[in-house]
């Protein structure tokens, strides 16, 4: 079992990357995998709609969210975090996810998600809230703990202090372990849930 962590701050080593560090480290505690991956950095840039992925099966921008992808479909579980810019994500994270779930054509039903969010002050909930809609539109149950997801802190050494913010990493890495553990063992006695034909409420023909 893994989960693939996605680093979407330009900082690879700050408050975003300390959050995630506190997950990752309590799923290896809970004998899961994970590989945490750094994009905020990267020039990513956003999907233009041109739908060239539904016949290559891949993003015609062969970039990091095509190498992403791949690890993806073999996850388990997927946890991203981002900081908080203007109360939404990161804008280049943003680009990289609706690349990323737009491309990926494989079933992601029944991988566990969670959105990880940092803030000097405010805008963590509906950062929060833009991030979770990428599970919830994917079948994809959402891993949760004690308080909403989210570190408080401008420098790493202020999410050392945020003793509450660590302690909901903690809770979420103990959960999702348990939630990803708890999957394997539906999926094997009772397989994945039935999928009808899906229906389009829209006026767009092929």
């Amino acid at each position: 079992m893994n989960v693939l962590l996605i680093n979407g701050s330009p900082n690879a080593n700050g408050c975003t990357a300390r959050a995630l560090k506190e997950v990752a480290d309590t799923l290896l505690k809970n004998g899961i995998d994970v590989e945490t991956i750094h994009v905020g950095n990267k020039d990513v840039r956003g999907c233009i709609a041109c739908r060239s992925c539904h016949q290559m099966g891949k993003c015609v921008f062969d970039d990091i969210v095509n190498e992403v992808n791949q690890k993806f479909e073999k996850a388990d579980g997927l946890v991203i975090g981002s900081p908080t810019y203007y109360a939404s994500a990161n804008g280049t994270l943003i680009s990289f996810l609706d690349r990323l779930f737009q491309s990926a054509h494989f079933d992601k039903t029944m991988k566990v998600g969670a959105a990880v969010v940092s803030a000097r002050r405010g805008g963590n909930t509906s950062t929060f809230d833009d991030l979770n809609k990428y599970f919830q539109i994917s079948s994809m149950p959402i891993a949760s703990s004690q308080y909403w997801n989210q570190v408080f802190g401008y420098t790493e050494s202020d999410v050392e202090k945020d003793a509450e913010g660590l302690q909901t990493m903690r809770t979420l890495g103990n959960n999702m372990a348990f939630l990803i553990k708890s999957i394997a063992l539906g999926k094997e006695k009772y397989g994945l849930p039935q999928k009808e034909k899906h229906l389009l409420t829209s006026f767009w023909q092929k």
